[in-house]
């Protein structure tokens, strides 16, 4: 299912991934930052660490592995990540994904 034209608008971020692996829609204020992602090729993310996250896939599937710990969460399924714990993870193509960041400038914004 793809987010639609008008989600798509919204600024994308300046991410150290490449453009032709993850696309990314998002919202910022002065209180935490959401975003959209769309990962259009299998990605692995490394190990590492920031504030708090909450997301859910909304298509497709992540493996996590949060604080030692690997699930497998598929639409519908949300995950909580604490602020400063350890996680990384598995991304299938296809996969579509909501973040809310409690850190508003987590990622910039491109442009």
């Amino acid at each position: 299912m793809p987010l639609p034209a008008f989600m798509r608008t919204f600024p994308a971020l300046d991410l150290p991934f490449p453009d032709d692996t993850v696309r990314t829609s998002a919202v910022r204020s002065e209180a935490g930052l959401v975003v959209f992602f769309t990962f259009l090729k299998d990605f692995d993310l490394p190990p590492h660490s920031h504030g708090a996250q909450w997301g859910s896939v909304i298509e497709g599937g992540i493996e996590f592995t949060i604080g030692g710990v690997t699930r497998r969460y598929g639409p519908g399924d949300s995950y909580d990540i604490p602020a400063g714990t350890v996680h990384s993870a598995r991304i299938s193509a296809g996969t579509v994904a909501v973040d809310v960041f409690e850190e508003p400038d987590r990622y910039p914004l491109r442009g």
